[in-house]
């Protein structure tokens, strides 16, 4: 049973292999932390049963909290170096997000905001914190590596 994705293949790319994610991190010119490869060992993304971060800011969704619709993973439609104009280079470019790593999450607010992978402090060979990116396109750090992002992960209910 995954505990990460819900059922279904939005969002989900091909069967992951070695050689995609080589040329992931080729395309993307970095290093994807180990845990988000993992975590694409499972189901190479899609919608996420866990879609709630709890925040100690405000943010543009809401007063404590952001909502994520789904992990984007590699290669296909949905892939963060895909060039069907849904990859990471192309919604920062369209978006305006800061140039510090990866888009690694779609959300429901269809661009306004974002979480990415911010390599701006490790640099392209290092351990990526997570950032959320809000309409003032100001990186926040929300957690310290991706694995820990899925952790604080919580289900979305109308209490938060």
């Amino acid at each position: 049973m995954n505990e990460l994705f819900e059922d279904g293949d939005f969002y989900t790319g091909p069967s992951l292999s070695r050689d995609m994610i080589l040329r992931a991190e080729e395309a993307l010119d970095l290093r994807l932390p180990a845990s988000y490869v993992a975590a694409l060992t499972e189901k190479n993304g899609g919608v996420l049963k866990r879609r709630c971060f709890p925040t100690e800011f405000a943010t543009s969704w809401a007063a404590d909290h952001f909502e994520v619709r789904a992990l984007l993973g590699v290669g296909g439609k949905w892939g963060i170096d895909s060039p069907s104009g849904l990859g990471s280079a192309d919604l920062i470019a369209e978006w305006g997000y800061p140039e510090i790593g990866v888009v690694i999450c779609d959300m429901p607010s269809g661009g306004h905001d974002a979480v990415m992978l911010d390599y701006s402090e490790s640099g392209p060979d290092g351990e990526p914190s997570v950032a959320y990116i809000d309409e003032d396109r100001i990186p926040r750090t929300v957690a310290v590596s991706f694995e820990e992002f899925l952790s604080r992960l919580v289900l979305c209910s109308p209490s938060i």
